[in-house]
């Protein structure tokens, strides 16, 4: 075996050597022209608006040549695009003559913000068309437009951006003939229509005019970005010149404070902008300043403005070029439509403007396709996992060997599938790429599975082995009366069945952004062979092929994170060195402010988070009843906490050296591409051929580990909690029978979920009926500590501590701004004070409590009341 491995690392280090020099862009958009402007002469600085239709208003032009004596005319036009059309319709006038100011579509509506003519600067911001949204069409009147509050100045030259309900202006000229440029940053909540503009704190750096205004996420929030731009100065004659400026900065609306970017390669004046995707601002074209100083000399032979367009990458704070575009057009705006970008008029050089309206359609996207060998090495590792399942079918006889694979599993391999079903596809995938993203904030969430263990394994665990349960849920009953007890398996189940389309969905998602494996044929894939193992051996085939998983996740993982210090400057110490220049390491955040991710909300959040699964997850529990005995299952319980502290630190130096791979290769990153592929991408395009094959085969398998335990203890649970509770004389045969069947029906169900769930693209509506199911873990959680840490508690107490956990929970999910990390506390918190309190309103439970309580756990329970097999 050592000699294939090595042999795999050695070319997947030769695949990847350090950064090499950017290569030649490629073509991030194909371009088209649209119908052209109706005026030939085009329009500089014009209002540009997206949405449904394109609307261009306003602008300035050049009827007779700059270089002939002619002078800047200033325009009211209104101009409308409808897709399919043919022509643009010309929509009456604006209130007057108006150009150079600042647009922005908000709700459909078209907002103008400031602008000048030839003889002064205007502060006033209106709406152009109806808040209803109705387009004006040629002959109906055109209603007044509907005036918002004025700007702090008046002001043109400025650039503007929107993010949620406030617009925030940055920069411009107070006069037309003004000398300083504006070092202003303004902003104003649209939604509200008592709301007026606040003058926000300006960026460090020099005033200017024309700057590219962008907002876009940097993995933490949204941003207000303020690139390039020109400063004024009074010139030798007395007015106004300009020094072209390449420096950025970004304003965080939440700590209100400015940092500096890394400086554009050239300077980009009044060049359209937009932000594109997840974390990307691209910039078309843009002023440079190269030919500034010789306007006068080359007069109509001027070369024009620069055709580059430039990608700025939030996360890595790179810039890199991503093309050309046809033609060089500047004073002009970049909006979206029709699913690309659209480009109207502008000025192409000084003094000549353009009808011209480019549509930028973003270029189909070349796929890592699949060779032979990927094909093969993937063919085998399933084979295998359909191979387990044939091995360990003859074993399965009795409901205890499908259940309970006859308590004859070893305690490390327990511990392994302990840790291999909590490992999906989806953490695999998203725990690198968030990280990626931010920071090492998260790291110590992960590690409160170390805390939580010893609680699972001295107050919890007792109960679950001594007892002779085989649901986690029969405990409720002996503890509390049967209506909790199904209560908690309906909780479990339903959101069981609602997350398993999900697990298998995303990850299908993934791999098939960047290879071409395509959706319908990873999840029949995974679904079609997780059914057929799990049908076959039961719980025992779901953690033999754990097992495999986690090995080959692992090992996978440890030679991705070889071949990107490979592949960065100096190695690892380089890696390391990059990552904590750019603060990547930052671990902690000292606030006491709920919202974000303070230490507190941190630690507590997910202690009693971690505390769900651990407790109340069938699909968990049900591992700790495969051992031989209660020392066997703590031990699994202790194996799977130790290995989540080496797999954490290697999942999250894995993000940390995609952002130092990709700061170096900035070019390599996909605009389009989500920022949770990213780690997928790097797997499929920068691991040599049979290396990607055996990692995604990993990532297929985790997927499937992870939809094989939700069919096994969901048939565990219908078959034990229900139909053995209500016919306990049922035949053992039968009931294994039964439980085959459900395996598979669940099965298909899964599969045709997650088919479902794609073909219609209603991914959102689910995540929202998965999140609110998933808010009942808290609650279920809450009434077993009541249970166990209790004696007081009884059944009636704890249904109702469950209800008002859901209901709270749920609350702080929908009408506040808690952090998430919290939502499984507060039901957690809530079930249990609530419960105990609940419960001092109704009579003591009549059974005795021994054996079933913390503080009888001592004493055996009565035989005659929980006879062996007794559901």
């Amino acid at each position: 075996m050592k000699a294939p491995l090595v042999q795999a690392l050695l070319l997947a280090l030769a695949a990847v050597g350090p950064a090499a020099e950017e290569p030649p862009p490629k073509q991030l958009f194909t371009w088209e022209e649209l119908p052209p402007l109706p005026d030939a002469f085009g329009s500089g600085g014009p209002f540009v608006f997206g949405g449904g239709m394109v609307g261009v208003a306003g602008g300035a032009q050049f009827p007779t040549p700059l270089f002939e004596g002619g002078r800047k005319v200033w325009v009211d036009s209104i101009f409308l695009l409808k897709p399919g059309s043919v022509k643009w319709w010309k929509v009456h006038q604006l209130p007057r003559p108006l150009a150079y100011g600042a647009s922005a579509t908000w709700r459909e509506r078209q907002v103008c913000i400031g602008g000048c003519d030839a003889e002064k600067c205007y502060a006033e911001v209106f709406e152009l068309f109806p808040p209803d949204g109705d387009v004006i069409y040629p002959g109906r009147p055109m209603p007044k437009p509907m005036s918002l509050p004025a700007l702090p100045k008046p002001c043109a030259m400025m650039g503007a951006a929107l993010i949620g309900d406030t617009v925030y202006v940055a920069g411009g000229q107070e006069t037309p003939s003004a000398t300083e440029a504006l070092r202003s940053l303004w902003a104003l909540d649209l939604s509200k229509p008592d709301a007026k503009w606040q003058e926000l704190e300006a960026w460090p750096g020099p005033g200017r005019i024309l700057p590219v205004v962008a907002a876009q996420s940097d993995g933490y929030e949204k941003l207000v970005y303020v690139i390039s731009g020109a400063e004024l100065f009074p010139g030798p004659d007395g007015k106004a010149a300009r020094r072209y400026l390449t420096d950025g900065w970004a304003y965080s609306p939440k700590a209100k404070t400015w940092r500096r970017i890394l400086d554009v390669p050239q300077a980009v004046v009044a060049a359209p902008a937009i932000e594109w995707g997840q974390s990307h601002i691209l910039v078309f074209g843009g002023d440079d300043g190269v030919n500034a100083a010789r306007i006068q000399e080359l007069k109509d032979n001027h070369p024009g403005f620069s055709r580059d367009i430039l990608g700025y990458h939030t996360i890595t704070d790179t810039w890199t070029k991503m093309g050309e575009m046809p033609l060089g057009q500047v004073t002009t705006a970049a909006v979206r439509w029709q699913g690309g970008i659209v480009i109207p008029s502008g000025e192409i050089r000084p003094g000549t403007r353009t009808p011209k309206v480019f549509f930028a359609k973003p270029a189909e996207e070349a796929k890592t396709r699949f060779g032979a060998l990927d094909y093969a090495v993937l063919v085998a590792y399933l084979a295998a996992l359909v191979l387990i399942g044939l091995w360990i079918a003859p074993r399965e006889k009795t409901t205890d060997d499908f259940f309970l694979a006859g308590r004859r599993v070893p305690w490390w391999a327990a511990g392994l599938s302990i840790f291999g079903t909590q490992l999906s596809a989806i953490t695999f995938l998203s725990i690198p790429a968030a990280v990626f993203a931010t920071d090492w904030v998260p790291f110590l969430a992960n590690l409160c599975i170390v805390l939580v263990a010893p609680v699972v394994i001295y107050f919890y665990l007792p109960f679950f082995r001594r007892l002779n349960v085989t649901t986690a849920y029969e405990y409720l009953e002996k503890r509390f009366n049967l209506a909790v007890r199904l209560f908690g398996s309906v909780s479990f189940i339903l959101y069981q069945l609602g997350r398993m389309g999900i697990v298998v969905l995303l990850p299908a998602l993934a791999l098939s952004a960047v290879s071409g494996i395509s959706v319908t044929a990873s999840v029949l894939i995974m679904g079609v062979l997780a059914t057929f193992y799990t049908v076959l051996g039961g719980i025992e085939a779901v953690i033999w092929t754990d097992v495999l998983q986690v090995f080959v996740l692992m090992g996978g993982a440890v030679l991705c994170l070889v071949v990107m210090a490979a592949g960065t400057e100096g190695g690892l110490p380089g890696l390391v060195a990059q990552a904590a220049a750019d603060r990547k390491f930052h671990l902690v955040n000292w606030t006491w402010d709920h919202t974000s991710m303070a230490l507190w909300v941190v630690v507590v959040g997910n202690f009693l988070g971690v505390l769900v699964p651990y407790t109340t997850d069938q699909a968990v529990v049900q591992r700790y009843l495969t051992t031989r005995d209660e020392k066997a299952a703590a031990r699994s319980i202790w194996t799977n906490a130790a290995l989540s502290v080496p797999a954490s630190l290697l999942f999250f130096a894995i993000g940390t050296a995609l952002y130092v791979f990709y700061k170096s290769r900035p070019w390599l990153l996909d605009p389009a591409q989500e920022n949770n592929a990213v780690f997928a991408s790097f797997i499929a395009r920068e691991l040599p051929a049979g290396v990607s094959g055996l990692v995604i085969a990993g990532v297929f398998a985790a997927a499937m580990s992870t939809l094989d335990s939700s069919m096994n203890s969901i048939a565990t649970a219908l078959v034990t909690d229900f139909y053995r509770r209500f016919k306990p004389r049922a035949a053992d045969r039968f009931c294994l029978n039964l439980a085959r069947w459900l395996t598979g029906i669940l099965g298909a169900l899964g599969t045709g979920t997650a088919l479902f769930i794609a073909s219609l693209d209603v991914k959102q509506l689910w995540f929202f009926f998965t999140s609110m199911l998933g808010l009942l873990g808290g609650a279920l959680a809450g009434v077993f500590a009541l249970g166990i840490f209790t004696r007081r508690a009884n059944g009636p107490g704890a249904l109702i501590g469950a209800a008002a956990g859901t209901v709270l929970s749920a609350l702080a999910w929908r009408c506040t701004a808690i952090h998430f990390y919290l939502y499984g506390a507060i039901g957690v918190a809530v079930a249990f004070a609530v419960g105990y309190a609940a419960s001092f309103a109704f009579p003591r439970a009549a059974q005795p409590l021994d054996g079933l309580t913390a503080f009888t756990m001592r004493k055996a329970p009565d035989p005659a009341l929980y006879p062996p097999g007794r559901s």
